[in-house]
């Protein structure tokens, strides 16, 4: 996927509008894929691009979180950890499987569709310049940003 197009979408956000990636171009997008809202790991990993959210719009960078969830959970957890950046609802997986973060996992012993956990860092020209896929959150909010400090 790298060097490749990235695949465009339009997903609901809070307060019925409507985001496509892409009215971004132009600009560094970090697109990433979690899981769910209000859970150990993606909530880390949410605050932690909250916490840079000002050195990626320094470098020129919009975050973009896309899961499975409602666009009400999302109201919801963004409020509860004060996220400044978009979050986006794909509960028909369409841009989940679009990605490639779709994917059979293995919970409590019993197999279930979920989401991968993946970021996806696109260039201003709409092309995907990395990608992390099977991310472990700690230590990743700063790859992230070394690598758009590197690309950039």
């Amino acid at each position: 996927m790298i060097g490749r197009q990235a695949p465009d979408f339009c997903l609901p956000e809070a307060e019925g509008k409507v985001t496509c990636l892409a009215s971004f171009r132009g600009q560094w997008v970090v697109l990433y894929f979690y899981p769910k809202d209000n859970t150990p790991g993606c909530t880390l990993e949410a605050q932690g691009f909250a916490s840079e959210f000002d050195v990626f719009a320094g470098l020129g960078a919009t975050i973009i979180g896309i899961s499975a969830d409602s666009v009400e959970s999302h109201q919801k957890f963004a409020t509860r950890h004060d996220l400044r950046f978009h979050l986006l609802s794909d509960t028909s997986h369409e841009v989940l499987k679009l990605y490639g973060v779709w994917h059979p996992k293995i919970m409590f012993g019993k197999e279930i569709l979920g989401v991968v956990r993946s970021t996806f860092l696109i260039g201003p020209d709409g092309r995907v310049r990395a990608a992390w896929r099977k991310v472990k959150v700690s230590g990743h909010i700063a790859a992230v940003r070394e690598r758009l400090e590197e690309l950039s």
